[in-house]
């Protein structure tokens, strides 16, 4: 089970939710008068993100509400953080996580820029989250590596 956890990104959890919200979100067509469907200028899971999800009344008398876009970039943070942990190991499975999480960044850059549910800020904020995850991913263990290394070797 360990090995499957240090192989296996987080950040594809919350890719995968957007993906469903995605697929069974449904889409938003716009009639004008004559019955023709109208291009939208917004991507059709924009009002689907845009929904509340959570509000929390503050003590200031205001009330603090967090959307459903909110949640998957909150959730997709925690990951992040957990991956950048993650990739303090130097062992083969760190390889494999830095590997398939390129896969995952690549993945969501052709879904940003290809298909129309993905053209929203969350899913940007995403994308980027998985393109730090690979940059950080690599870099912190090749520190760790380095250091590693100069501790075995005396140097």
């Amino acid at each position: 089970m360990r090995l499957i956890f240090g192989i296996f990104p987080l950040l594809v959890i919350p890719v995968v939710l957007y993906n469903l919200l995605a697929a069974f979100g449904g889409s938003v067509q716009v009639v004008d008068a004559s019955g023709q469907i109208v291009q939208t200028q917004a991507a059709p899971l924009a009002s689907l993100l845009s929904e509340r999800f959570l509000g929390l009344p503050m003590i200031s008398g205001v009330e603090w509400e967090l959307t459903n876009g909110d949640a998957i970039v909150l959730l997709a943070v925690i990951f992040l953080f957990l991956e950048i942990l993650k990739s303090t190991s130097t062992g083969t499975a760190t390889i494999v996580n830095h590997g398939i999480s390129l896969l995952l960044f690549i993945l969501c850059l052709v879904q940003f820029l290809l298909m129309p549910n993905f053209a929203t800020s969350t899913f940007f904020i995403l994308t980027a989250m998985t393109l730090l995850d690979v940059l950080a991913g690599v870099i912190v263990t090749i520190v760790s590596a380095r250091r590693d290394f100069g501790v075995a070797g005396d140097v």
